[in-house]
């Protein structure tokens, strides 16, 4: 019986530390983890020297490795409280992912709009000349010929009013 009522007080303890938001930071944070492991290590050397056999007042005024490690004991520990207390701290995006975010952005406007292309490469190496290509290697067509003067009108033998365009004859061209 002894064994079920350590497993279950374990067990509660156990529910307990997982809903607890302090201990849920300090399972997430590894700047918190990070702090609080400093402070441990600061105090525990402070403490080591705090106690060498000197008097604790005399090393507490006069030796500046005590006072130095103190100092980052405490630093530490004013660190963590600050940072169980404010939540972790998302990192704002620096200047070179805003920077690079705006030339892959340019690059993909560029490749997809002709127009802004055109405006880009007309403000860099200026404005395109018209003009229009000939080639002097291709031959210039060959006039064509004179067109044939006009047949005369046959002459008709009966002397009578044959000149009319309606009976002469033509030739076919």
């Amino acid at each position: 019986m002894a064994a079920r009522d350590k497993a279950a007080k374990a067990g509660k303890a156990a529910a307990a530390a997982k809903s607890n938001p302090y201990v849920q930071r300090l399972a997430q944070d590894a700047e918190l983890r990070e702090n609080l492991q400093n402070a441990y290590e600061s105090a525990r050397n402070a403490y080591a020297r705090l106690s060498n056999g000197k008097a604790p007042a005399k090393a507490l005024l006069d030796d500046k490795k005590l006072q130095k490690q103190l100092k980052e004991a405490a630093g530490s520990l004013k660190d963590a409280s600050t940072a169980l207390r404010e939540g972790p701290q998302r990192r704002k995006p620096g200047i070179f992912s805003k920077l690079l975010f705006v030339v892959v952005a340019g690059g993909i406007a560029l490749a997809v709009s002709e127009g802004l292309r055109k405006k880009v490469l007309d403000a860099l190496f200026g404005a395109e000349e018209e003009f229009e290509y000939t080639s002097p290697t291709t031959p210039t067509p060959a006039p064509s010929p004179p067109p044939a003067p006009p047949a005369p009108p046959a002459a008709s033998d009966s002397g009578t009013a044959s000149d009319s365009p309606s009976t002469a004859s033509s030739p076919a061209s």
